[in-house]
């Protein structure tokens, strides 16, 4: 019993590191399941994996070999999808326009076995709730629905109404999480810890142990909760 624990452990190990390799050789974009062919791919690699894991050591080795094979075929066919576009649209598929100039489409519902009623829950899902607002809606390989608004559903931006704008000094960043200092991040936007020291005294905060969580805005200005609040 003992042993078939530790056996269990030991192919467990094996085939999380070998998962988090695999993740790593195939990118983001396997990760992410952005189309039908990363998904299969996904859950192949998952179901293999398992069965590493729980099934004897001959399948252990097969399994070892089958992941390996899969993941060399699944690297091929992504580059030959780079180079080829016919393959790209046969194994990704390609956008299909739902509703053009503020009509839906009937046979691209259809073609993608699409009903209004699932239509308009992803309209919903965009903050749309009438389909008179939208000019052109296109249903994405990976099954989300893109949205352009015609032009008098759209929201007034600055540019529209000639507000002068800045442009951002930073992203949003934590720089200090439960009273603790994130060096890493301070060096990212190549900030000093001197720097920071200043102006959490000038906000009336003597050491960064006071503050729970602090992160810095775009405009530089720093968000500051102090511990508890």
């Amino acid at each position: 019993m003992i042993i078939e624990i530790f056996n269990t452990i030991v192919k467990t190990t094996i085939a999380f590191s070998i998962s988090l390799l695999i993740a790593r050789i195939l990118g983001k974009k396997q990760m992410s399941h952005s189309t039908f062919f990363n998904y299969i791919t996904g859950i192949t690699i998952g179901s293999i994996v398992a069965n590493m894991t729980l099934e004897s050591n001959t399948y252990f080795i097969k399994g070892v070999v089958s992941l390996l094979c899969w993941c060399l075929l699944t690297s091929i066919i992504g580059f030959i999808c780079l180079k080829s576009v016919k393959l790209r649209v046969i194994l990704d598929g390609e956008p299909t326009i739902i509703i053009k100039k503020g009509e839906i489409i009937e046979k691209a519902l259809y073609s993608t076995q699409l009903n209004l009623d699932d239509l308009s829950m992803m309209l919903r899902n965009k903050d749309i709730f009438s389909i008179k607002e939208v000019e052109y809606a296109i249903l994405e390989p990976d099954g989300k629905l893109s949205v352009l608004k015609k032009q008098e559903e759209k929201e007034v931006t600055k540019k529209d109404m000639s507000i002068v704008t800045t442009s951002h000094m930073y992203i949003p960043t934590e720089l200090v999480v439960d009273g603790k200092l994130l060096e890493h991040n301070l060096k990212e936007l190549n900030l000093t810890k001197e720097w920071l020291y200043t102006q959490l005294k000038n906000s009336g905060i003597n050491s960064i142990k006071q503050a729970f969580y602090i992160e810095i805005q775009s405009d530089g200005t720093l968000y500051i909760q102090k511990k508890g609040v």
